[in-house]
């Protein structure tokens, strides 16, 4: 019975997986149950390969190496623990995610954000959208995806500047569903010119659900998407979906920046 439930979870989070990081999720054996995950965070890198026995998650963890050549030795050191005090936090879980996650929050301390701060900040809730001296861009809705009571759905608009965004994000709270929403995760890039060359403007706003936003900005970059803000807004049903929950974020992103027309070919 152990071994059923063991493939089980191990089937699921395959399919978790691959739906959260598509391109970077690579099976490398379907057979042996090996996987590499390519985890990316400005112009630092991680693979992440792990082989999945027969007895994990419930009696004992993956196997797992990373490769990351330009990582000093006492670096490598601190990940390896981290990567196993999070397994001993989560002893007969799945816990793949929770290495990816632990592997990125490692690669945004090494090298903070190029963003500029000083434009980075966007409150919402004190601005006045009259104050604006731009047209709200027109904004997409996606279709609704429901799962065990909990409620996602997409929106998503064509943007050039940060009052853009602003302006988007001031009028989704003036729905008072979306408002009253219990998250409302985003993610937006912008493309500018500057005076050496075009650069990238990015941000993501967890809006309370760990690692959502920071995932929306992550297949943003995969799609290269250009001037895209995309909005997720989830209504908790009172049921823990798990990873699933990311899964549907990632489906709600995708889908509704196809079905405002902003997906890149």
């Amino acid at each position: 019975m152990d071994t059923d439930d063991n493939l089980t979870k191990q089937i699921e989070e395959v399919e978790a997986l691959t739906s959260i990081y598509t391109d970077d999720f690579i099976i490398d054996s379907e057979t042996h149950r090996s996987y590499s995950i390519k985890i990316k965070d400005n112009n630092n890198e991680v693979i992440l390969s792990v082989t999945m026995p027969s007895n994990y998650p419930l009696q004992a963890p993956p196997k797992y190496e990373f490769s990351a050549p330009w990582m000093d030795r006492k670096a490598k050191e601190n990940l390896r623990y981290s990567l196993e005090e999070v397994y001993l936090e989560n002893i007969g879980e799945t816990v793949i995610f929770q290495w990816v996650e632990k592997i990125r929050e490692t690669l945004q301390k090494i090298k903070p954000q190029k963003e500029d701060k000083k434009e980075k900040a966007i409150v919402v809730e004190t601005l006045d959208l009259s104050q604006l001296n731009i047209n709200c861009p027109d904004i997409t809705h996606g279709e609704v995806i429901i799962d065990r009571k909990s409620s996602f759905q997409g929106h998503a608009a064509e943007v050039h500047s940060l009052d853009d965004v602003t302006a988007v994000l001031f009028k989704l709270k003036q729905n008072k569903k979306i408002q009253n929403a219990t998250h409302n995760m985003y993610a937006y890039r912008i493309e500018r010119q500057a005076a050496k060359g075009t650069t990238i403007l990015q941000d993501c706003d967890d809006d309370g659900e760990s690692h959502a936003g920071g995932r929306m900005l992550h297949l943003l970059q995969i799609l290269d998407q250009k001037n895209t803000l995309v909005v997720v807004s989830r209504w908790y049903g009172g049921i823990q979906l798990g990873p699933d929950r990311f899964r549907h974020i990632n489906n709600a992103t995708r889908q509704v920046i196809q079905q405002a027309g902003l997906l890149k070919k």
